[in-house]
């Protein structure tokens, strides 16, 4: 009976023993790295719907996760310099956002990286050998703004009926923006009867001598098929122009913009916490099919139509899922 209770004790010592030590070690604390090709105040939004996301499945920032957030406000020749950075930091997941940013990722081999969109096709890019099947480290969320220029032309054409003449302000160093522009949205605009004037800008120059020469041309509107950090510049140029404009994300618009149409970004942010999720409990990249947007938003800033001199149409106020008044 003695010996039992002797055996009873030291076994309830050792499991308290290891139990006690097991508490007391550290928690996994995992390291994120977020790369974005924006600045932090027009890329907030995106980053805390990537935040709460992550806290819905149980991450929340500095207990078991930390984030490295890292800027290139639109300076590519930073990337690199940023991921290196990220690099030393030994940090498990890079969520990166624009073509530029993810090809300069993807050249680190070693770390998973999580797409947040991003204008170009990631297969014609090379990001990933398919969609269904990345083989790389390259996973995350495609967000369709190329093929969805045609749409974005004729809502620009129901809200504003006396649209003739559009501005296109693109990056020639894009080549995905440059198809679309070049042979894509020419036969959406033949269809609406509209005529688009391309303009050439490089974010490094600035838009100033742009502006200038497109204001002798007096276009009626402007569409801008591809996010850009010098997007207060374009906001301001055509709210003084009074110049109705359209874009391929929500952000413009809540900046002053006069409408947009494309993938719901907040929930495309939300399933990158999916991936890096799913990364973090030891899936590989290559495994994860990269998905396409299934949420898409029509936004109408009123604000703007007032100041601009423009009626928006009932009909079209009616179908837009979000009107800024």
């Amino acid at each position: 009976m003695i010996k039992k209770i002797l055996v009873y004790l030291l076994a309830t010592f050792f499991l308290t023993t290891a139990s006690l030590a097991q508490a007391q070690q550290p928690k996994k604390v995992s390291r994120i790295g977020y790369l974005s090709a924006g600045d932090p105040t027009s890329d907030s939004a995106g980053a805390e719907a990537i935040r709460q996301a992550l806290r819905e499945r149980g991450y929340i920032e500095g207990q078991n996760i930390a984030i490295e957030y890292r800027y290139g406000e639109g300076k590519p020749d930073r990337y690199p310099e940023l991921l290196a950075e990220l690099v030393r930091l030994k940090v498990d997941i890079i969520v990166a956002g624009g073509g530029k940013v993810i090809q300069a990722a993807k050249n680190e081999k070693t770390i998973p990286i999580v797409m947040t969109g991003g204008g170009a096709d990631p297969v014609e890019a090379g990001f990933v050998e398919s969609l269904a099947h990345p083989g790389g480290n390259v996973t995350g969320i495609t967000n369709l703004v190329g093929e969805l220029g045609g749409k974005r032309l004729e809502l620009f054409k129901e809200a504003v009926p006396k649209l003739a003449r559009v501005a296109v302000l693109y990056d020639p160093a894009n080549p995905r923006v440059v198809l679309d522009v070049k042979e894509v949205l020419p036969i959406a605009a033949r269809a609406q009867r509209l005529t688009l004037q391309p303009w050439e800008v490089r974010p490094a120059d600035g838009f100033e001598k742009v502006f200038a020469a497109m204001g002798k041309q007096r276009p009626d509107g402007l569409y801008v098929p591809s996010g850009s950090v010098l997007m207060r510049g374009i906001v301001g140029f055509a709210l003084k122009s009074r110049l109705p404009s359209v874009y391929v994300g929500s952000t413009f618009v809540d900046a002053g913009g006069l409408m947009s149409y494309g993938a719901d970004r907040a929930d495309i942010y939300r399933r990158v916490a999916y991936y890096v999720d799913r990364i973090l409990k030891g899936a590989k990249p290559a495994d994860l099919p990269v998905e396409q947007p299934k949420k898409f938003e029509l936004v109408i800033n009123l604000q703007t139509a007032k100041q601009i001199g423009l009626t928006i149409p009932p009909n079209v106020l009616a179908r837009a899922d979000k009107v800024i008044k």
